[in-house]
């Protein structure tokens, strides 16, 4: 397995295209998440079907959100890209989000390269109302079984607002990472 955190960095973040890699594919209940310090993939548990993830989940390397973990991506596409693989993507906007009492932001994405919609995404205000408020209910709910009320949505951020806090992710991993 590959150490994405050696390999790859956050890509052209004031470009806006960044380089995410998938951990969950869409519609998957099997939560993976990457094990930095292993540079493996890991099964963290199954998830019931109702909290299916509605996108590709996965991360940004050489980041650290505030909650001490790569900063995730939500890859918009019609089909589930498989765990592991790496995607150049447009960056549309970012889901503020708290999990635990944490921030953990979720940088909305697709690929750079979607001739299945000839790149017509943009930013937030291209997705669908109703995607956009499925992807608010499911992060509302998914540890509704085992921990109600652990989440809060706490709105939508524009592309400018999801780079700010990639650089700060960016700096607080270079930070964490000095020799």
């Amino acid at each position: 397995m590959a150490d994405y955190n050696a390999i790859y960095d956050a890509g052209d973040v004031d470009g806006g295209v960044i380089i995410t890699v998938v951990e969950i594919p869409k519609w998957s209940t099997l939560k993976i998440e990457w094990n930095r310090e292993k540079a493996t993939f890991e099964l963290d548990r199954v998830e019931p079907s109702i909290f299916a993830k509605p996108t590709n989940y996965g991360f940004i390397p050489q980041t650290l959100d505030e909650d001490g973990d790569e900063l995730d991506t939500l890859l918009v596409t019609n089909d589930p890209v498989p765990t592991g693989v790496v995607v150049k993507a447009k960056v549309l906007g970012v889901l503020n989000f708290e999990d635990g009492g944490e921030a953990d932001h979720k940088v909305i994405c697709v690929p750079a390269d979607d001739r299945n919609t000839d790149n017509a995404l943009n930013s937030i205000d291209d997705l669908h109302v109703r995607f956009r408020q499925k992807i608010e209910h499911h992060f509302t709910h998914y540890k509704d079984l085992k921990m109600p009320g652990s989440t809060k949505v706490l709105g939508w951020g524009n592309v400018e607002d999801a780079k700010n806090i990639i650089r700060a992710c960016q700096k607080r991993w270079a930070e964490e990472h000095q020799a």
